[in-house]
């Protein structure tokens, strides 16, 4: 029986406050939690991460079972003490990356087959492989190894990897887990209604902590993502927390949060950053920009971030322009907290009941059809 406990605190409509205690802290939800792929944030240390207000962050099983293998990691102490993370820590099983690898995959039952990227050894990663890296990465809250359709796929291959997820989550949910660690189950189904309702109720008969909305983000129309996040959520259990996984366009967090989903995940925030991109309250900005040469202003004022405390546009260009990593670093933490202080907001916009105007200046800022920021470039 695990040791996570979650409760709901408010609820307006379908969204929901609420706080989740795990071994390494308290989560207040809804939360967005940054990707550390490889247990690690590109060019930022991890007290700078904590610095941001992040509490809770993703590492992934897939990556780490190839390199440096989880007996390294268990050796070490396990993924927090290896990553010196202070906080708590999810790790995604594997499931949407093995997918990304198509054709080179050959995927049964019995979990994939297939030649690493790293070094060309044949692997086999499944769901008992999966799970029982993940105990032994140790982190917090793990999830079960599931079959991730692309779109679009037909309707009886969507029906087979819902049937294939199920099945790999009774295996898992058979496996011995260490009570400090949370195993979530993941819904699948792709846009057809009737799988994805079918394959939520089958999964909450399992009774895992928590729960996983899979599956989407992965190139359906937004009205179709929308209309199967509010179909999905409907069916978990109130009582348990929901993670849309993969999900961080910010108007796609204010529908996640008002389908009633806590927990959120996405590289978004630090693979911009990489490419000169910052996150703003009134859009994004593209820092390689020449009209930033001379601009003596912070990334954002009233950013209470290190780069916006101690930085200007102006120096942050020169060096992207230079070729100097510690531009990563400063805009990778600029939207690291930018992210942590909008789930704050819409925290707040659903105490106080406003969230449906936040809403609106939301996608007015971050249009998601458009996709487009201030400068009129493609985010």
């Amino acid at each position: 029986m695990s040791l996570l406990r979650f409760e709901v605190v408010h609820e307006y409509k379908a969204a929901r406050l609420g706080r989740m205690w795990t071994p390494h802290g308290v989560i207040e939800t809804p939360v967005f939690m940054p990707v550390g792929t490889q247990a690690t944030l590109k060019s930022v240390l991890p007290r700078d991460i904590w610095d941001t207000g992040t509490r809770l962050m993703l590492s992934n099983a897939y990556h780490l079972y190839l390199r440096p293998g989880p007996r390294v990691v268990k050796e070490q102490g396990g993924l927090h003490k290896f990553m010196n993370w202070q906080g708590s820590l999810l790790t995604d099983s594997g499931g949407f990356q093995v997918m990304s690898l198509g054709h080179m995959v050959s995927l049964t039952d019995e979990g994939a087959v297939f030649r690493s990227h790293i070094d060309g050894s044949l692997v086999k990663f499944g769901p008992f492989e999966s799970i029982q890296a993940q105990v032994d990465l140790g982190a917090d809250i793990i999830m079960c190894f599931d079959q991730c359709p692309p779109y679009p796929v037909t309707e009886q291959g969507a029906m087979e990897a819902a049937r294939r997820t199920l099945l790999w989550a009774k295996q898992a949910r058979a496996m011995d887990i260490p009570e400090i660690q949370a195993l979530f189950g993941i819904v699948q189904g792709s846009v057809y209604h009737g799988l994805r309702k079918r394959c939520a109720l089958d999964m909450a008969e399992l009774d895992f902590p928590g729960y996983a909305v899979g599956g989407l983000a992965v190139g359906e129309p937004k009205k179709e993502f929308y209309e199967i996040l509010d179909l999905t959520a409907e069916y978990l259990p109130k009582d348990k927390p929901r993670y849309l996984m993969g999900v961080g366009h910010p108007y796609d967090l204010v529908e996640g949060v008002l389908a009633g989903v806590d927990m959120f995940d996405c590289v978004l925030p630090s693979r911009n950053a990489r490419h000169g991109r910052a996150f703003t309250f009134q859009g994004s900005l593209n820092l390689k920009n020449a009209k930033y040469a001379s601009d003596s202003a912070p990334i954002e004022e009233g950013c209470d971030c290190l780069a916006c405390r101690g930085f200007s546009r102006s120096y942050i260009r020169h060096l992207f322009v230079a070729g100097e990593s510690l531009a990563w670093t400063l805009v990778t933490i600029h939207n690291l907290r930018f992210f942590q202080r909008f789930m704050q907001k819409l925290a707040s916009s659903i105490k106080d009941g406003t969230v449906q105007s936040y809403r609106d200046e939301i996608r007015r800022i971050y249009p998601v059809d458009m996709a487009e920021d201030a400068d009129g470039e493609r985010l």
